[in-house]
């Protein structure tokens, strides 16, 4: 065991870091989670008469590997939760319940869980997938889901007697691996990244999104330091020369701005050039040669402008 210091969300996940995920529960609350898991008619086992914990993060409750397989297919279909049915006593099909997650939320998850290495001798096959293993190595399990199936792996005995060096990673998902790729189905690759989702690097947030931390008020703890944006390019009072592209267009000029919190609108002369951006650097083709007035607005309200002068070729 090693300490990893600062990382990120996505590290977190693909890593199975304890404590990035109970500081989260902790924030959320286990009685939120154990509604959502019960929103996909998954009924989570706890002892008699205790109320769910934050141990519950890190699997310290009942669930069933039909109940795993059958959260991870309302995660992967975006839409309502999925029934799995037995086809006896009950079919399958949709819940006539909301979403588990918003479709970009679902869509960062499958982002993050498609780019986890595949185990050791297993090729890359586009799936999202994530592993486990319980305390005392009494058992293993991987669940993965491409754009159309989801296949689930548990591997451990029926008297629940400890197997030394079980582990999801090494034990379960080299299976779950072999599973898609000798099922004979075509694989389906992951839906597309639907409207708003967007990968940002660490520079380009805002100072407050950078660092998880509970507040009171919220789950990402806001400095009341945070800087308003500014736009460090162009300066106020520039004459920008644009350049000229292969046909003999006008290049567009860059906008960069640091600090703000996103997303950020910009304008210019007053209109809106795009629609709102995360990142801090963007671009304006100028209609032709003056002055203008460039503005960006940040997520707070908060404005910065500077008067430059645009030289068309």
């Amino acid at each position: 065991m090693t300490y990893q210091g600062d990382v990120s969300v996505r590290q977190a996940l693909q890593l199975s870091l304890n404590v990035p995920a109970v500081r989260l529960l902790d924030a959320l609350g286990p009685t939120k989670l154990m509604a959502r898991l019960r929103r996909a008619e998954v009924t989570p086992r706890l002892p008699t008469a205790e109320a769910p914990g934050l141990a519950i993060a890190l699997g310290g409750v009942g669930l069933s590997l039909k109940d795993l397989v059958q959260l991870y297919a309302g995660l992967a279909s975006r839409e309502k939760p999925v029934r799995l049915g037995d086809g006896i006593r009950d079919l399958p099909g949709a819940i006539d319940s909301p979403p588990l997650f918003e479709p970009v939320a679902a869509w960062n998850v499958a982002d993050v869980l498609s780019a986890v290495l595949p185990p050791l001798g297993s090729p890359k096959s586009g799936i999202a997938y994530k592993t486990g293993t319980s305390y005392g190595y009494r058992d293993a399990w991987s669940v993965g889901y491409d754009g159309r199936y989801v296949i689930g792996v548990w591997i451990g005995r029926p008297d629940n007697a400890a197997i030394p060096g079980i582990s999801g990673y090494a034990t379960a998902a080299p299976v779950l691996f072999e599973a898609f790729a000798k099922s004979g189905i075509a694989g389906t690759p992951l839906p597309p990244a639907p409207r708003g989702a967007a990968r940002i690097a660490q520079a380009e947030l805002p100072v407050s999104q950078r660092r998880f931390s509970i507040q009171a008020n919220g789950l990402i703890s806001a400095s009341a330091r945070e800087k308003p944006p500014q736009i460090v390019y162009p300066p106020e009072g520039a004459h920008v020369e644009l350049g000229i592209a292969p046909d003999g267009t006008a290049l567009p000029l860059i906008l960069k701005l640091q600090a703000g919190r996103a997303p950020f609108r910009w304008l210019a002369n007053g209109k809106p050039l795009a629609e709102p951006t995360r990142r801090r650097t963007s671009d304006w083709t100028p209609e032709g040669s003056g002055y203008s007035t460039l503005t960006v607005i940040d997520a707070a309200g908060r404005a910065a402008s500077v008067g430059i002068f645009i030289r068309s070729p």
